[in-house]
């Protein structure tokens, strides 16, 4: 049996924190959690917000990131705080952090793997670990990959990259009371009921494919040979839309990269442009690979979301279990885009999860690695991660 409780406070620092406990333990009928997960602005005091969040909520295990916008089933917005709750007797939680994550990925990665004590124990047969990470640190996707390799594909992992409002400054990952960037906190949990995990986006290509001939990190430097800005004028000139070197958000947000791979178009979205004429990228684009120009319908997000809600959900039914409590995670841009438009996406994974409470954030990135579904890092990407009763 899972209890869960979820909550949500437009207060601050800690207040916010002693807000959070205080109805996280009346929703648990006054019971500790066994695991207690928190999104929250980068305008609160974390760590007063933590220490009295784990103090007053006696949560045997708290972990959580900063975030760029934050929801739940019943309320959406920016500034916020927001928490779910879990404690289940058959499931096992079990946090560890990684630090240093931008200097040596396989490092980081055989730390978080030595202290998962799936690796060891043959108790539970279902081994699942949310991974919450500096995204602006980089390298998030050689990390997960690491991470699998590590752990010998026995897990399915699934999260996203901290925010920080949109601000793109400095992000955090949180463990108990600490908080840290350039690291990546993860949350193992061992059960022996599944728990579903789903990951779908509507974007579909608007231009002809492209040959990404150079990068520099998380910089796309050009396309077919030529600066890679001088793509997206011809692509913003052949659809009629305006481009602006100087503030190209606005049109970056409706037209990111797409890196096509066998299991479909794993997205990039642009932040800038470089004075070379390069565009960076909120992640990393292989040399080499094939690339596409992606475009978006408002009613496309919402029908992902549902999707990718759907998928997560039947992975809990079909074993004859019923769905208790989701997490969902979608990127910063894709609210910046949908503006109020978004509250339909949050909307559709509501209606998916027949009444099954939900939590989650606006991430700089989205994470998923599991059999069936678009493994990687990602952006502008739903994805779903169902907890059983």
């Amino acid at each position: 049996m899972t209890d869960v409780a979820i909550a949500s406070t437009a207060l601050k620092d800690g207040a916010a924190g002693e807000e959070l406990a205080a109805r996280v333990r009346s929703e648990l009928h006054g019971a500790a959690p066994d695991a207690l997960i928190v999104f929250a602005s980068s305008q609160n005091d974390y760590k007063s917000l933590l220490t009295a969040l784990k103090a007053g909520s006696g949560a045997r295990t708290l972990v959580g990131c900063s975030s760029a916008g934050e929801f739940t089933g019943e309320t959406a917005g920016t500034g916020l705080t927001t928490v779910i709750a879990l404690r289940a007797s058959d499931m096992r939680f079990n946090a560890t952090i990684a630090k240093g994550m931008s200097q040596d990925r396989e490092k980081a990665a055989a730390h978080l793997a030595r202290n998962f004590e799936g690796m060891e124990s043959t108790d539970f047969r279902y081994r699942t670990a949310l991974i919450l990470v500096d995204a602006l640190a980089g390298h998030a996707e050689d990390l997960v990959d690491r991470l699998t390799v590590a752990t010998g594909g026995m897990y399915r992992f699934f999260g996203g990259g901290a925010g920080d409002d949109a601000k793109f400054e400095r992000t955090h990952v949180f463990m108990n009371a600490e908080m840290h960037s350039d690291a990546a906190v993860v949350l193992e949990v061992l059960s022996n009921k599944p728990i579903g995990i789903g990951a779908r986006h509507g974007w579909t290509p608007a231009s002809g494919p492209m040959r990404v001939t150079e990068t520099d990190q998380a910089s796309v430097l050009s396309l077919n040979v030529v600066p890679a800005v001088e793509a997206f004028e011809d692509h913003a000139a052949a659809t009629n839309q305006s481009f602006d070197r100087n503030n190209p958000l606005p049109f970056f947000l409706h037209n990111i990269v797409g890196v096509q791979t066998d299991e479909g178009h794993k997205l990039r979205v642009p932040l800038g442009v470089g004075a070379n004429g390069g565009i960076a990228c909120a992640a990393e684009v292989p040399t080499g690979a094939t690339a596409h120009i992606m475009s978006i319908k408002p009613a496309d997000a919402a029908d992902a979301a549902a999707s990718a809600t759907r998928d997560a959900m039947e992975q809990v039914e079909r074993s004859g279990h019923t769905p208790k409590a989701a997490l969902f995670f979608d990127c910063v841009a894709t609210r910046l885009r949908l503006g109020q438009d978004f509250n339909n996406e949050l909307d559709a994974v509501s209606a998916e999860l027949k009444g099954a409470q939900f939590a989650g954030f606006n991430s700089y990135g989205q994470i998923v690695r599991s059999e069936g579904q678009f493994s990687g890092f990602h952006n502008c990407t739903a994805v779903v991660c169902v907890f059983p009763d």
